[in-house]
């Protein structure tokens, strides 16, 4: 067993978590876990297999690792990459292409053929129609603060303006695609890539009966699902866990996520998917149970939790989407977005009503002041609501020094106390955004 599998193995079999940093990680280094199998570590992993007429690969990462990635492949191997697969057409997935088809080139290899299910196209015209959103979008989810376009005090001052670029550039189109199911043959292996909806439209997972692997994607990451992601479109929980049955029933010995360590071992395998599974149709079943019953969307949000005994898991920990996301996801698609209260329907703009709360309250030093005792308290309860008031104080006077530097300082705390990526990103985003206009950054 390598040192990757042995890991693996340690981690889910005993328990054990030591960190996200410790079960993905970006370093481009290639791991063999099988005969003519190999991982190589990135943003999204790149699964590379020696097929006897060359190497499939599954996904590229993004377009900054591919340097790297290319460099540990041909360490590795020094024969022509026949096929490119992509899982899905996300960015940190397909970024690194381009660099793949230029080492083709420069060998004087046959160009790799590129194969994906069908709305990965699609998905890339989507992407150029809305790459600005996109640009920032991903800019408050994972860039730090130093690399941000927010204007003064981003350390850019004086400097050309700098493109505002989503993704690879181009982005490299699939050469065939499939719909539901797909059997290629490479040398002597043969990939069953069939069509599953989850995280995205576009994905598919791979069956490879030859060693009894599946290359899943990211329906497994080794984090909780990316089922919920607040800033991107819709995503599939029940279909996913489905997904992850369909794999389980291939009883598979190894496994090789797009993130995370792979396993190996059947029965370990099995426990990981149903464990998955499970939790994704708990959200769902219970979200519809109360939908069903009348209920409005507050009262799904603040009354679902999952059991400790998922959330214990090494490989279900929530540090980059949660739970609580899930379930905006789960109302979406079976519910649409008016979440039950009427005064939502058609509101009032949010700088209105604040500023009718602030009048109403004696001005906004009163309302700062309760949102800082709040916050004070460290209680998650009390901190929501020190960022519903807070936020009516900046929005009522959005000049207001004072009220800039108490969201700062209120959002600040709540990044450091929570859990996921998305959730840091997104108050650190805020935090940042009113240390500008308090004016804390003056000289």
């Amino acid at each position: 067993m390598s040192d990757i599998l042995a890991k693996s193995a340690h981690y889910i079999d005993d328990g054990v978590y030591e960190g996200a940093g410790l079960i993905n990680r970006p370093t481009t280094e290639l791991s063999e876990v099988g005969d003519g199998v190999a991982i190589i570590e990135a943003f999204s992993h790149v699964v590379a297999l020696k097929s006897g007429d060359g190497v499939v690969l599954f996904d590229t990462s993004l377009d900054a690792f591919a340097g790297g990635i290319v460099k540990s492949l041909r360490r590795w191997t020094e024969e022509p990459v026949t096929h490119v697969c992509y899982t899905h057409g996300h960015a940190d997935h397909v970024g690194g292409t381009g660099a793949i088809l230029c080492d083709a080139c420069e060998r004087g290899h046959t160009r790799p053929q590129v194969v994906a299910h069908e709305n990965v196209s699609p998905r890339f015209r989507r992407y150029e129609l809305t790459n600005g959103y996109n640009f920032t979008i991903n800019a408050r989810q994972f860039a730090p603060a130093a690399e941000l376009k927010m204007g003064g005090g981003s350390g850019n001052e004086g400097r050309a303006p700098q493109p505002r670029r989503f993704g690879p550039d181009p982005w490299v189109d699939p050469d065939t695609t499939f719909r539901d199911a797909m059997t290629l043959r490479a040398g002597d292996l043969t990939f069953h890539l069939n069509h599953a909806i989850g995280e995205t439209d576009d994905h598919l997972w791979a069956w490879i009966p030859e060693h009894k692997a599946i290359c899943s994607g990211d329906f497994v990451t080794w984090v909780f699902p990316n089922a919920g992601n607040p800033q991107k479109v819709q995503r599939y929980p029940l279909e996913w866990a489905k997904a992850l049955r369909d794999m389980a029933a291939k009883e598979p010995e190894l496994l090789l996520p797009a993130h995370g360590l792979p396993i190996e071992g059947k029965a370990r395998i099995a426990t990981v998917l149903d464990t998955i599974a499970t939790a994704l149709e708990l959200l769902v079943q219970q979200s519809l149970e109360m939908m069903n019953n009348g209920a409005r969307f507050d009262e799904v949000l603040h009354s679902i939790k999952l059991p400790s005994h998922f959330m214990d898991k090494p490989y279900l920990k929530p540090v980059y989407d949660e739970p609580e996301f899930i379930l905006h996801n789960i109302w979406r698609l079976y519910g649409g977005w008016y979440d039950g209260n009427p005064s939502r329907l058609k509101p009032a703009p949010d700088a209105a009503l604040a500023q009718e709360m602030i009048s109403l309250a004696g001005g906004v030093g009163p309302v700062v002041a309760r949102a800082q005792a709040l916050a004070g308290t460290g209680v998650e309860a009390d901190m929501r609501l020190a960022c519903h008031l807070v936020e009516s104080a900046a929005l009522a006077e959005p000049d207001n020094r004072e009220a800039h530097a108490a969201r700062a300082e209120i959002y600040g705390a709540r990044r450091q106390a929570e859990l996921s990526l998305m959730s840091k990103g997104i108050f650190g985003w805020a935090e940042r955004e009113s240390r500008l206009k308090s004016g804390e950054n003056d000289v």
